[in-house]
């Protein structure tokens, strides 16, 4: 089916409508995957929890990101991109609620970790339903904004958790219970939207397809159009490996473990690093991360302003190489002041969310056909959860047995390779249908 018609300006009150509720998701996942950092020195104190036990409380919603990425994205392809929409928003409420009354660490651990199945699911759904929206000339720009509201919800986690700070001991717990308050709001605004036509298409609801397009345009796709794609096109989950895809999976995977391992090992520790040159000041903790997250939003809303315009390709590959030259500035400096490391993690921060954090929604919904668009994005999501879940393990590891320069090294060296990797692989697909792209390497479309 032709889909010119989304290049119709009557469209795009409807393309910013998805774009707002799929954004209401990713601002979840960043204020929930953010809020534990802000909250961990608040438990800590509470709990009188260990090393180990601290790690979990970390990663667990991380951890299970990675599995609510690989299971759910492969569902979002079988059963319908609005069926998961809305039902992966029930896992945040309820189980955002649940961390908030836990009584224990372990009852923390779990509920966060069942907390992070959601969190996962939504980033190959939400992706996934804005680009097969989105007009060719405007998917960049809706789809890199979905990252950048990432960062909003985590730039909130600090902003609400100075707002319940004089709460004393419940105020950890008012932080975890703002999640759930705005995941049921999104979970209501979500019921309303259709499924995606190209999914339709995909599954032989040919008409059903054409319903929703005459909706959303005025325009109803001619019969001719129809004919282009009658029947169902599925596709063996072994197609992602084969060819040219496996090349498009490989990148897509490879830049968004070493953006996750590098983001996530810094950003969910920033509080800590920060805490001893303070004084014992909670408030300066939490002023301090979050002026280094107000600076990976900013970063975000930069790329997302050059992507359709400079393009995929230099906004990444620019991204990496200023996330690592920070790195290996702040390794190399000894004994730093407060100002000095707000300023580096603010600037590594920065570049690292212009390019591979908010192109993570972009490349994996451009690079793999609709038959495995969800699918596909699923996995990638999935593979940079095991960045993440290094970086948040190996960080206080790395720092307790070497010392922070010699972890940040490391970190250097994941960026490093980042950086490598887009400047052999990246693909330019600015102002370009999702269809195109695909025909391009041999992929059958739809």
């Amino acid at each position: 089916m032709n889909f010119d018609a989304f290049e119709n300006p009557q469209t795009k009150r409807f393309q910013r409508k998805v774009t707002l509720l799929s954004a209401g998701g990713t601002f979840l996942d960043g204020f929930d995957l953010t809020v534990i950092a802000v909250a961990l020195p608040l438990i800590t104190h509470e709990w009188d929890i260990g090393l180990g036990e601290k790690s979990l409380v970390t990663s667990s919603a991380i951890i299970g990101s990675f599995i609510g990425a690989a299971l759910l994205g492969n569902l979002t392809d079988r059963f319908g991109r609005k069926a998961m929409y809305v039902v992966d928003l029930l896992a945040f409420v309820i189980f955002a609620a649940l961390t908030a009354f836990s009584q224990d660490v372990w009852q923390l651990i779990i509920f966060r970790f069942l907390l992070g199945i959601g969190i996962g699911a939504d980033y190959p759904i939400s992706a996934t339903l804005v680009s097969e929206f989105a007009s060719k000339k405007g998917r960049g720009k809706l789809s890199t904004s979905l990252g950048a509201m990432w960062f909003v919800g985590a730039a909130a986690a600090y902003l609400v958790g100075l707002a319940v700070a004089p709460m004393g001991d419940f105020a950890w717990r008012a932080l975890l219970l703002v999640g759930a308050v705005f995941a049921l709001i999104v979970f209501i605004l979500r019921v309303q939207l259709p499924e995606s036509p190209r999914w339709l298409i995909a599954h032989g609801r040919v008409d059903d397809a054409a319903n929703v397009v005459e909706k959303i345009t005025g325009v109803r796709p001619t019969a001719a159009e129809i004919a282009e794609d009658t029947g169902p096109k599925k596709m063996p989950l072994s197609t992602l490996f084969v060819g040219r895809q496996r090349n498009r999976t490989l990148f897509v995977c490879g830049f968004w473990f070493c953006y996750s391992t590098a983001y996530y090992g810094i950003s969910m520790y920033t509080p800590t690093i920060l805490a001893p040159f303070t004084d014992g000041s909670q408030v300066s903790v939490i002023v301090g991360s979050g002026i280094v997250a107000l600076l990976g939003l900013a970063g975000s809303l930069i790329g997302m302003n050059l992507v359709d315009s400079w393009g995929r390709r230099p906004l990444i590959i620019t991204s990496f190489a200023g996330l690592t030259l920070a790195l290996i500035v702040l390794a190399s400096v000894v004994g730093p002041s407060f100002g000095f490391l707000i300023v580096l993690f603010s600037v590594a921060v920065l570049f690292a969310n212009s390019g591979g954090g908010i192109l993570n929604f972009v490349y994996p919904t451009e690079l793999f056909p609709t038959a495995l668009r969800a699918t596909g994005s699923g996995l990638a999501t999935s593979v940079s959860r095991i960045g993440s879940i290094l970086g948040v393990l190996a960080f206080p590891n790395l720092v307790a047995a070497w010392g922070n320069n010699a972890a940040l090294w490391v970190f250097a060296a994941v960026g490093a390779s980042g950086l490598v990797i887009c400047l052999f692989m990246a693909p330019e697909t600015k102002n370009r249908s999702l269809e195109d792209i695909n025909a391009e390497e041999g992929v059958a479309h739809v």
